[in-house]
């Protein structure tokens, strides 16, 4: 699968990607805002270690995954399903129309086989991506890109990377479910009392205290579709600055980011700009993004952009070379294990655009629930089968306080808004403008957002096994009297 992009973005009416023979969405294509571009659900066989694999995935005709979209261009998408199977595609950090979201739950039409649909709405800029909301098929990598570029980013002189990370199964998706949870797939239910093969048994049952941290062992771990065995190598300027676009799409890893010696700065987060901070190693959670600037050694060189599973050795990537420069191989298996992803880039970050100062005009406290044994995760210990909506009403501004009791971290994710974080543990923060942030294992933070998307949004745990059990709610609007 071809991915966006690999040369330079300059300012031309057409743009190349340097060495995959397809056009790069360019300039020209903004007086061609309102023409549909089309999206093709498929089959698609993919090599994993040497082993052949058939799994799902989201291209233009010509073969590029997902899209990216010019500034000032519509998102006006036609959605071909061409597998034998329903779908239904979520658009996730884009606040469309509610029946434009791409959830059953809230309002959207299933993408029935053979079928297709349209879209027609004015995107939000940055790194996003896009997904399938039905059932477990995102673990079968049916996930792409989903670009804005802004006019900065069409002026700045800076080579662009997308980096989309998985974490994947040789199992079906319905295999590894009912192994954890010991029942078919069921919202909201389950039945699990043992560890089985492919689970991993949880550390608090071992008695030793320590976190639980990951669900599932998985046969690999991908960036762009490829292991540490053949990563994709990306040939830079010596000297030259690149933009790194880094998607967690895995639907139960999150990962550390280690960039080596290299510093880079942060300049966005679930693409929205943040005033830039400076690090060479960066926690990211399923869901979220990450966009970093670095600079390439003058000498030339390479920079290994690797992805390490918390609370494990594992890891992927990509490499990051100069012309010419002679790239080695780097093992699967770091030499360490990697810490619990957690909130130390996040009580760094501000907002570059903070919300408005103003009052809450509600607050919703929310608990995260649920436990390994059985395998069960919820909301206020409601799953999705029971839940209880949370109620707005538009022009209001709405703050969400979160406290985790549960014995894993939550990346909950916010559908048809993007918040503010203002509160970690206590301390009043004006963090960074957000769909999707992590709540660690007896964390407390708080959210706000304005209500100006009338509609049912979910807010669910972007780990989708534990969503798929009910760690799931909605926000309804309700009407002004």
């Amino acid at each position: 699968m071809n991915f966006y992009p690999t040369r330079r973005a300059m300012i031309t009416s057409t743009i190349s990607a340097a060495g995959l023979g397809f056009p790069f969405p360019g300039l020209e294509q903004s007086a061609r805002a309102a023409t549909s571009q089309q999206l093709l659900v498929e089959r698609r066989n993919l090599d994993v270690k040497g082993r052949a694999a058939s799994v799902f995935g989201l291209r233009q005709p010509n073969g590029v995954a997902g899209l990216v979209l010019d500034p000032g261009q519509r998102f006006t998408v036609n959605v071909v399903n061409r597998i034998t199977e329903d779908t239904v595609i979520h658009w996730h950090g884009q606040t469309p129309p509610n029946v434009q979201d791409g959830v059953t739950e809230t309002g959207s039409a299933l993408i029935k086989a053979g079928a297709q649909q349209d879209y027609d709405f004015l995107p939000r800029p940055g790194t996003h991506w896009m997904h399938s909301h039905h059932g477990l098929q995102e673990q079968q990598l049916l996930a792409a890109p989903l670009i804005v570029r802004t006019a900065d980013d069409v002026r700045a002189d800076a080579q662009e990377v997308v980096v989309l990370l998985h974490d994947f199964s040789f199992r079906e998706p319905t295999e590894l479910f009912k192994q954890i949870t010991g029942a078919g797939m069921a919202m909201g239910k389950s039945s699990a009392t043992n560890s089985m093969p492919g689970m991993v048994m949880p550390d608090s049952a071992k008695g030793n205290g320590k976190p639980d941290l990951n669900d599932i062992d998985y046969d690999a771990y991908l960036a762009n579709d490829r292991t540490l065995d053949d990563p994709l190598v990306v040939r830079t300027e010596r000297g030259g600055r690149v933009r790194l676009r880094l998607i967690n799409g895995a639907t139960s890893t999150a990962f550390w980011i280690d960039l080596g010696q290299t510093v880079a700065t942060v300049l966005a987060v679930d693409g929205n700009p943040v005033q830039p901070m400076t690090a060479r190693r960066f926690p990211l959670a399923q869901g979220q993004r990450l966009d970093l600037l670095i600079t390439m050694p003058a000498s030339g060189g390479v920079v290994p952009v690797l992805a390490q599973r918390e609370g494990d050795r594992a890891r992927t990537g990509v490499i990051l070379a100069a012309p010419g420069a002679n790239v080695a191989r780097i093992g699967e298996n770091a030499d360490a294990l990697a810490d619990a992803v957690d909130l130390s880039l996040e009580q760094r970050l501000v907002a570059s655009m903070p919300l408005a100062a103003r009052p809450a005009d509600v607050t919703h406290k929310v608990t995260l629930t649920g436990a390994m044994m059985p395998y069960v995760w919820s909301i206020d210990d409601r799953t999705w089968a029971n839940h209880t909506p949370l109620r707005v009403t538009k022009g209001q501004r709405v703050v969400v306080e979160m406290q985790n009791r549960s014995p894993m971290a939550h990346p909950m994710h916010l559908h048809g808004h993007h918040f503010q974080v203002v509160s970690l543990n206590g301390r009043t923060v004006t963090g960074a403008i957000r769909d999707t942030v992590l709540v660690p294992i007896d964390g407390r933070l708080s959210i706000a957002f304005d209500a100006d998307n009338p509609g049912k949004w979910l807010f669910h745990c972007h780990n989708l096994l534990h969503m798929a059990t009910g760690m799931m709610t909605e926000f309804e609007y309700g009407t002004n009297v």
